[in-house]
């Protein structure tokens, strides 16, 4: 009972030392990369046995060497807050032996457990230096006295590891021997193993697979160690590469050798030809490689002169391209700033000639009324009421303007008959057939006082522009050096199509004041805009069948002057007027057989311009014309105002008939047989026939109608009818014939051969006009035997 009874106490350590032992070891078999600086702080951890404990692999027997290390370190874990931090005893022993460790012994547990409580003592006197504070750079277990709780969970969570993530020795003793991968319980296991522990005690011995401590080693493991291992190299045993294991800033120990290779002539020759040799075949090679430089070079020269030649000057190009980008764009801004201008000045000098145009025209008109007012029965006038004239308007106010234009109106008459009395025309001029379009002097002035102001603007358009950019010559001479460098890219851009509307506001400005209906009015073909392009596109070169700028004047005047004579056509033009109706027959003829795409009948232009002709035509028909009808008694004073004005009436409209047919050629027959047989022969002249006196008069005005129509409507008809519009007309020649012999009979001889040469006349103004069944039948009604003579010769 009073025996000594020898127990181990554990310490509350122990468990914590397994559970981080263990802990590392897993975290070492993670890692596939282990720093060489971190190995030798790693190497130098004791084995443990399976309990946790720090074995003592020096000794003999590892188990008892185990235990009592195990006792120690739970004696002194006990103990540990009496023991003064620098006292003596065995803590002194290994404090002190710190400095005397050989280079491959192993530490006991309890120098490592001085060896961490020197550390302690530094950390806490603040001159040990800091630590890495990454993982897996060092190990420090804090441990702390005053917890004694055996509870893992709170031990875990209340200390602080500073772990060195390195594999242990026995971790790589144990890679070694092929238990590479196992877990801590079979290591524990295999630690168990008396052969094993043997085994590893002489492998210890032997200084296997130690690796050399390195210079550059952590603070901490240097602290453990100071200037205690030289640096040696060590020879790794059972390396997979069999060649010594080497450090950063280790060289390998080679044993002197006083030994050297004897030198021969021999030796030196050789190794001298040798060398001549090697540089013979750098030279040949460096020779080699020269040539094919130079040819390299050759080559590159003479692809440089080919790719130069084959380039077809593309940089002249593309820098002549860019120009004329450039040239364009100002060219079109310019002509954006401009184009409003042209407008605004070509609506003006369109509506000053309207304005003389309309002031004419209803000048004509008023004359018309006024002398039918004049001349109107009393028993019109008696419907009426007594301040109003026939035609509904106040008579005091009326009758003053009358007498104003009746005695302007007789002034222009006066002067238009002694014209035509100094150029001896007097005999052959009948009433109406005359254009009354003189002016005052008033109106003259003061048109040609707005028509030089419009001019004086059109000349200050481009007063503040380039010539370059307002120049019809400069921007032809632009395009024309495009179209013979470079055609190609001339053709694909469509300048050909974009040309005529490009010089369109330029000709336009020059046509400002051009008016075909004036006397003076100059040709267009003679301007300079026209002289200037007539030319253009015309080289010496084979000319394409697709240029399109051999077109380029049709389409000039297809889209300027045809809209010009539009507007001229709507707006100036009088159909009355022989002289300017046949100026502008003239104008359209020529159009129309100097330029195929203006005969083009799909034409747009000139579809709008034939309506706009048309449209003119009927509008005069509707509004001018005006034929009076007076009894025949009334007319048989030829010296009266009435006959004087139903003559002037009767003429004015056979000019009008003629005028409308001036334009056979121009529009369908069917058109112009429907304006001026039907809307005008029929509707107006034949009322006049019929209140004529039956006679010499009567012949020579129908004779005068026949004149006015084209010849080439008779010549293909088939029959012996003419025409059907023309059928009202030959009944009234077969009614005048009637006519003239009732009433030749009973009279003289002289007066019934003047009847008889009346009806010969007649049947020859039927036979002209391809009416032969008409003809036949008043030749054959009064005995005309020269008929077939009558028509022989009418139609030669």
């Amino acid at each position: 009972e009073n025996e000594e009874v020898f127990k181990v106490k554990k310490s509350s350590y122990s468990k914590k030392i397994v559970k981080l032992l263990k802990k590392e070891y897993k975290e070492d078999l993670e890692k596939s990369k282990v720093k060489t600086e971190l190995n030798s702080s790693a190497d130098n951890e004791p084995p443990l046995d399976k309990t946790g404990h720090v074995q003592d692999p020096g000794q003999e027997d590892g188990a008892a060497v185990g235990g009592h290390g195990e006792e120690e370190m739970d004696m002194e874990s006990e103990k540990e807050e009496e023991k003064p931090k620098a006292g003596g005893g065995a803590f002194a022993n290994a404090l002190s032996s710190l400095n005397v460790l050989r280079p491959g012994e192993i530490p006991d547990a309890a120098f490592i457990h001085a060896a961490r409580k020197k550390r302690q003592m530094a950390r806490e006197l603040g001159d040990f230096p800091p630590h890495d504070s990454e993982p897996g750079k060092g190990r420090l277990v804090r441990e702390d006295e005053n917890d004694a709780s055996d509870d893992e969970d709170d031990d875990e969570k209340r200390r602080i590891v500073f772990s060195v993530k390195e594999k242990s020795q026995r971790q790589k003793i144990a890679e070694e021997i092929g238990i590479e991968g196992s877990d801590d319980d079979a290591l524990v296991a295999g630690e168990q193993d008396e052969e094993l522990s043997r085994w590893e005690q002489e492998q210890i011995r032997k200084g296997i697979n130690i690796p050399q401590v390195q210079a550059s080693q952590p603070a901490e493991v240097n602290m453990y160690y100071p200037n205690t291992y030289p640096t040696m190299p060590y020879t790794a045993y059972g390396s997979s590469d069999g060649k010594s294991q080497k450090t950063d800033n280790s060289a390998p120990f080679k044993t002197p050798s006083n030994e050297m290779t004897p030198v021969t002539i021999d030796l030196v020759k050789k190794q001298l030809k040798d060398r001549l040799d090697s540089m013979k075949d750098v030279h040949k090679a460096n020779r080699q490689q020269h040539e094919k430089h130079l040819q390299s070079r050759v080559d590159s020269t003479r692809a440089i002169e080919r790719l130069e030649g084959s380039s077809g000057g593309t940089g002249e190009r593309y820098k002549f391209l860019q120009e004329m980008r450039g040239y364009v764009q100002d060219l079109l801004e310019c002509f954006s700033e401009k184009v409003p201008l042209i407008n605004e000045l070509e609506s003006a000098i369109h509506q000053l000639y309207k304005q003389r145009a309309s002031r004419l025209v209803q000048r004509r008109q008023d004359d018309i009324k006024d002398e039918s007012s004049e001349f109107s029965s009393h028993s019109n006038k008696a419907l009426m009421a007594p301040n109003l004239d026939s035609f509904g308007r106040d008579r005091a106010l009326y009758q003053e303007h009358a007498k104003r234009r009746i005695a302007e109106r007789e002034a222009r008459r006066t002067r238009r008959r002694q014209a035509r009395e100094q150029t001896g025309k007097m005999a052959d001029h009948l009433e109406g057939l005359s254009s009354d379009d003189e002016e005052t002097s008033t109106d003259i002035t003061n048109f040609n006082l707005e028509k030089d102001r419009i001019s004086k603007e059109s000349s200050k358009v481009f007063e503040d522009v380039l010539e370059s950019f307002c120049s019809i010559d400069c921007i032809k001479s632009q395009f024309e050096a495009w179209r013979s460098r470079y055609y190609t890219s001339y053709k694909d851009a469509y300048i050909g199509l974009c040309l005529p509307k490009l010089f369109n506001p330029l000709i336009r400005l020059q046509l400002l004041t051009w008016t075909p209906l004036e006397a003076k009015c100059r040709d267009f073909e003679n301007m300079l805009w026209f002289e200037s392009l007539l030319f253009y596109g015309c080289e010496e070169r084979e000319q394409e069948r697709e240029d399109v700028d051999i077109a380029l004047l049709p389409t000039i005047v297809e889209k300027v002057i045809l809209p010009k004579l539009t507007v001229i056509a709507e707006n100036m033009w009088d159909p009355f007027s022989t002289t300017q109706t046949s100026r502008m027959v003239g104008i359209t003829l020529k159009l129309v057989n100097g330029y195929p795409s203006v005969a083009n009948a799909e034409n747009k232009n000139t579809q709008v311009y034939l309506k706009a002709l048309l449209l003119r035509m009927r509008r005069t028909l509707d509004d001018d014309v005006f034929m009076p009808l007076y009894p025949k008694n009334v007319l048989e004073n030829k010296n009266s105002g009435p006959y004087l004005f139903f003559q002037r009436q009767f003429w004015s409209s056979v000019k009008l008939l003629g005028n409308f047919l001036q334009w056979y050629g121009i529009f369908s027959n069917k058109t112009l047989q429907e304006l001026s047989i039907d809307g005008l022969l029929n509707r107006y002249i034949l009322m006049a026939f019929q209140n004529s006196e039956y006679g010499d008069d009567s012949i020579k005005k129908a004779q005068n109608v026949i004149n006015c129509f084209p010849k080439q409507w008779f010549m293909n008809l088939k029959g012996e009818r003419t025409i059907s519009q023309l059928e009202n007309f030959c009944r009234y020649l077969v009614h005048l014939a009637d006519t003239i012999y009732r009433n030749s009979i009973g009279c003289s001889d002289v007066e019934k051969r003047n009847a008889r040469e009346n009806i010969k006349q007649i049947i020859k103004l039927l036979a002209s006009v391809h009416a032969l069944d008409h003809a036949v039948a008043v030749a054959g009604e009064h005995n005309v035997k020269e008929f077939k003579s009558l028509v022989e010769g009418k139609s030669t």
